[in-house]
């Protein structure tokens, strides 16, 4: 087998433990996460939005032209999917809120199965080149499972169906990202690249500008902007940090 499969796929699964090592720090103290949501999704938002604009959105417009097209049918897929989900999932007054956790964790699991894709790639171009990409990328996983299990339990989810989807969009997709991509890699080139970046930006702006930032407007609290500024924090951190 390749080893430049075997290290990709290991970093790629290491990703994935990272992003459990949240779920399960988060579930074993659910009161607090719960009376903190708020927080979470200020901070989520503050990532997200933050790392779309400061990398995602200008790496995918150098390796496509197209990217803006792209860009605005993630965010347009996403508004959708929520109108889908509101409209024929969450029609009864017991699943009114599923759409709190269910959009955002779509768009999380989108972007990190493109996670396990960029694995692929930078690792075949060279192990430095992948071991820089996967230091940056590594660092976002912990609150990126953090996240997507607060807001599957604030949509009202039980424990268990919350880690198990948390676990599988956010984790369990960064290494099917690597192991579905890895024998097309040859065809994956710069311009597919750049499409599939723009996509999951799109996704994530909306999840973030749209879905999470009205939750901290519906429910104020005392240190919400201090969460928002500490999301966009640590996303220029990263984003800066992995160049």
């Amino acid at each position: 087998m390749d080893g430049h499969f075997l290290i990709a796929f290991s970093a790629s699964v290491l990703a994935a433990i990272v992003t459990t090592a949240g779920i399960f720090v988060i579930r074993n103290f659910e009161e607090w996460g719960k009376r903190n949501s708020t927080y979470f999704a200020c901070f989520a938002a503050g990532v997200l939005i933050s790392v779309s604009f400061l990398h995602l959105i200008p790496k995918s417009l150098e390796l496509n032209a197209e990217a803006p097209v792209y860009l605005l049918a993630g965010y347009l897929f996403m508004h959708f999917f929520n109108r889908f989900i509101t409209a024929f999932v969450c029609d009864r007054p017991t699943t009114a809120e599923y759409a709190i956790g269910l959009v955002p964790m779509l768009g999380i699991g989108f972007h990190s199965f493109v996670d396990g894709v960029i694995y692929s790639i930078t690792f075949t171009v060279s192990i430095f080149t992948g071991v820089l990409a996967a230091i940056g990328m590594v660092l976002h996983e912990f609150p990126e499972g953090i996240v997507t299990y607060v807001l599957l339990i604030r949509a009202g989810f039980s424990e268990r169906w919350a880690f198990l989807l948390a676990f599988t969009a956010a984790a369990l997709t960064t290494p099917l990202g690597t192991l579905t991509s890895y024998p097309f890699i040859s065809q994956i080139d710069d311009s597919l690249l750049g499409a599939l970046l723009a996509v999951s930006a799109g996704a994530l702006v909306y999840v973030g500008a749209t879905h999470l930032l009205p939750i901290a407007e519906r429910e104020p609290r005392k240190y919400s902007l201090v969460a928002l500024t500490g999301g966009i924090v640590v996303a220029i951190g990263i984003v800066f940090g992995a160049r």
